[in-house]
């Protein structure tokens, strides 16, 4: 069974940084996506970036695209998810997830991705 720990939200104003951390087990899949998405109150929840095991190919959302890099340790068994110039429409719960085995491209969609952390709060304060 997969297990995902999100840690590192917190509360910053607008401009800074975050780097929010992903450990994860219990992956026997020799090809799979681990991805971020995020709700906000009263909001859907969204696609932020996603990296590939193994080769490490990323996928990000607009919205984020020169702000955000997803990474990974593979020693650790952890992705990162560093935010840059951090907005307010960024403050949101910040979601880690993990699919199974994958073909294709990553996906920005929730469904392929059947494991998901807890959650941990990222708040922008202006």
């Amino acid at each position: 069974q997969v297990q995902l720990v999100e840690s590192g939200g917190g509360l910053v104003q607008v401009g800074e940084s975050l780097r929010l951390s992903c450990a994860a087990s219990g992956h026997t899949f020799t090809r799979y996506d681990m991805g971020w998405f995020r709700q906000a109150p009263g909001k859907e929840r969204e696609f932020v970036a996603a990296i590939r095991w193994p080769g490490g190919a990323t996928r990000y959302a607009d919205s984020v695209k020169g702000r955000f890099t997803i990474s990974r340790d593979n020693a650790k068994n952890t992705m990162y998810l560093q935010m840059n110039s951090l907005k307010p429409e960024d403050t949101a719960v910040y979601y880690c997830a993990s699919s199974g085995t994958v073909w294709g491209v990553i996906s920005a969609e929730g469904a392929p991705y059947a494991y998901w952390g807890q959650g941990t709060q990222v708040t922008v304060s202006s």
